[in-house]
């Protein structure tokens, strides 16, 4: 018979001891070793996996598989489709996290809403809500469906004997944590079960060819809680950001084998549900004051889509003995660097002044053609004299203070103009084989010092 021992496992990392610890020796977090018992012994034989019209799965020759891409299946929500990489893959595990209340649960209810009105059967099992909640919900949202089917449920047996019974395309898991594996005797929650469920729903998905959503709580953190192995296993990871206190969201990717993992999606939650921003740099801007010093508009490119953010910053003489760098969406030491080369390059004394800076709107910014906005901001704030309000900025601030060219420049430009800026500074190696637009002057710089001369005299 098999016997069963206590271990401890870390609920961050997956590490096992067999003993308590108060700190993780592998991950370095405290407090998060779980008692759990195994059973040792012999295990029992898995039989091989079979799909549910009943054929074993069978190794195949390489040059035999068909290689013919999948076509994939688009939602009415373009904003998701671009996040995914151009829509829903079939057979694809998708694992979707963020903050409780970011509006996750609402999203895949509408897209599940979406994809029954296009005649694919849809099967939502929540493991935190009844069916009647559920039902209150997609009233509210107007989501309605005779391929739409709920199910209250926890136990993972009991779940894949209704997917092999009903036979959907498409599977929302809501939420992971909460779901059961009962030939593990851990605790609902745990590493340990988290991992044999994704792994239970990752099979069923590829060996049925079934979408399946997963829902993933997240930690304080804001990591999907349960081990990283969870986001290696499935095929894409979203992130449903925003601020309780706004009605804006962003959804981002950070993991997609699919596509590619620079795609933003934004959306605007209401009463009735999600609706996806198609102009999202207007609502970056919108409230952007005239004549403000410290502000500067960069055209920054997430994924395909050109977003024009407003970079603010203030400079202030410090009070204390070292000066400090407060950056909010924004990398904090490329703030210190491009400091550093304000200072050396651009003969600003600025190591006796305190610099904070965000990115407006919450956007997080994290690519180099941001470089020269920054720059310009913090000249601005420190001077004292504020940029024109029809002028943008791209480029990439090099550590001599030259200014090196960026990607996609055409994009940033043609972007720039649609919303009514008159000029852009770009770095001037940008300008060779391209024409640029007679609606927008086109000012080509090359080092930092010549920038802040024609931006800010």
């Amino acid at each position: 018979m098999a016997k069963v021992r206590t271990q401890y496992v870390c609920q961050n990392c997956g590490y096992n001891s067999p003993r308590y610890l108060g700190r993780c020796p592998n991950c370095g977090e405290w407090n998060t070793l779980v008692e759990e018992q195994v059973e040792t012994g012999s295990a029992p034989t898995k039989k091989a996996t079979t799909t549910l019209t009943g054929l074993v799965a069978k190794p195949q020759k390489i040059n035999e598989i068909n290689s013919t891409e999948t076509p994939r299946v688009k939602t009415k929500l373009n904003e998701l489709n671009r996040v995914l990489g151009g829509g829903v893959v079939p057979g694809s595990l998708i694992l979707i996290g963020g903050d409780p209340g970011i509006g996750k649960s609402t999203l895949l209810l509408q897209v599940s809403g979406q994809l029954s009105d296009e005649h694919h059967r849809v099967l939502y099992v929540s493991g935190e809500e009844s069916g009647t909640q559920i039902k209150m919900r997609a009233e509210r949202l107007k989501v309605a469906g005779d391929d739409f089917y709920v199910y209250p449920e926890t136990n993972m047996d009991s779940i894949r004997d209704t997917i092999r019974e009903l036979k959907p395309e498409y599977v929302v898991i809501d939420s992971v944590q909460t779901m059961q594996a009962t030939d593990v005797s851990s605790a609902i929650g745990s590493v340990s079960q988290i991992r044999e469920v994704t792994a239970q729903l990752m099979q069923i998905a590829k060996s049925n060819n079934i979408t399946i959503f997963v829902v993933g709580h997240v930690t304080k953190g804001g990591a999907i809680a349960g081990p990283k192995i969870l986001e290696h296993m499935v095929d894409t990871v979203l992130y449903f950001e925003g601020d309780l206190h706004h009605t804006y969201r962003i959804l981002r990717s950070v993991k997609n084998r699919f596509g590619s993992t620079n795609e933003l999606g934004i959306f605007e939650m209401h009463t009735n549900g999600l609706t996806e921003v198609k102009n999202p740099s207007e609502i970056f801007l919108e409230e952007r004051l005239k004549d403000a010093t410290g502000s500067a508009v960069v055209v920054s490119l997430e994924g395909t889509r050109p977003i024009l953010v407003e970079i603010q910053a203030l400079v202030t003489p410090t009070v204390y003995g070292n000066a400090q760098r407060t950056a909010t969406g924004l990398s904090r030491n490329r703030v210190s660097l491009i400091m550093a080369v304000l200072e050396k390059r651009a003969n600003l004394m600025l190591q006796n002044q305190d610099a904070y800076l965000k990115a407006a709107g919450g956007v997080k910014l994290d690519e180099p053609a941001i470089d020269l906005a920054i720059a310009v901001s913090i000249a601005s704030s420190y001077r004292d004299k504020g940029t024109q309000p029809t002028d943008a900025f791209v480029g990439e601030v090099g550590l001599t203070g030259e200014i090196r060219r960026v990607n996609r420049i055409e994009q940033r430009v043609a972007e720039a103009e649609k919303l009514g800026f008159r000029r852009i500074f770009i770095p001037k190696n940008n300008l060779k084989g391209w024409k640029p637009s007679t609606n927008i002057q086109v000012v080509g710089v090359s080092t930092l010092k010549e920038a802040l001369y024609l931006a800010l005299g």
